[in-house]
This record gives structure tokens, sequence and C-alpha cells, in this order.
């Protein structure tokens, strides 16, 4: 049977698991709400490159990403960050959607899956 290693867990969740070479974060959101988009944004994808380095890799080995947006004219501002985060022609498959958040003080919440 293939080991499941699981990142901080808690009885709800854990912030990461890797199965089989695979990585699959939580939902990541900004620690700091205080934010606009743009800080938000870079506030979790510092968190992912964090979680992606726990597991061995990083975002060169990014699969695909979701992404939900509280208010989807917050797009062009988060892709601004996002596309500078990203290595050139490196970019998974992706959803980006809006919707409401567990706190009405997030602005956008990301998950990722990548492979070692």
């Amino acid at each position: 049977m293939s080991r499941i290693i699981r990142t901080e867990a808690s009885p709800i969740l854990s912030k990461a698991v890797e199965y089989h070479g695979f990585v699959y974060t939580m939902g990541v959101v900004a620690r700091d709400t205080s934010g606009d988009i743009t800080a938000q944004t870079k506030d979790i994808l510092e968190q992912i490159d964090a979680l992606l380095e726990t597991h061995g890799t990083d975002n060169t080995r990014l699969l695909q990403a979701q992404i939900w947006l509280t208010d989807i004219s917050y797009r062009e501002a988060m892709n601004k960050v996002w596309t500078a985060w990203l290595p050139e022609g490196l970019a998974p498959v992706r959803a980006c959607v809006e919707a409401k958040l567990a706190d009405p003080a997030y602005l956008v919440e990301i998950m990722i899956t990548a492979c070692r």
C-alpha cells in the first residue's frame, strides 16, 4: 500500500496531502485579510511555495489550479500577480470562478495540485 503524507493535519483538513508523487494543497487563503486582492494573492502564493517546498517540489511542477474570487472583477489584478509568479510556459490547467468564501474578509482562495 502506498504511503500518504499529510502536512499539518487538523481534525477537519490537512494543509497538503502527498500521494504517489502528487501534492494536493488545501484551499489557501490570506493570513492577513486587511490587504487588497494583490496583497492577498501574493500572501497565498508565498504559502503555496512553502507547502510545495515541504513536499520537495515547486511551481515549475504545477498540474492544476482552482481559484475562487469573491468578485470576478478582481480577476485582472489577481492574474497580474499569478502570471508574475508562474514560470514562463509552465501554466497549469486552471479554473477561476466567483464564489462566496468562508469569511467575507477573504478576497481569493487558491488550491493547487502539483507533482514531485
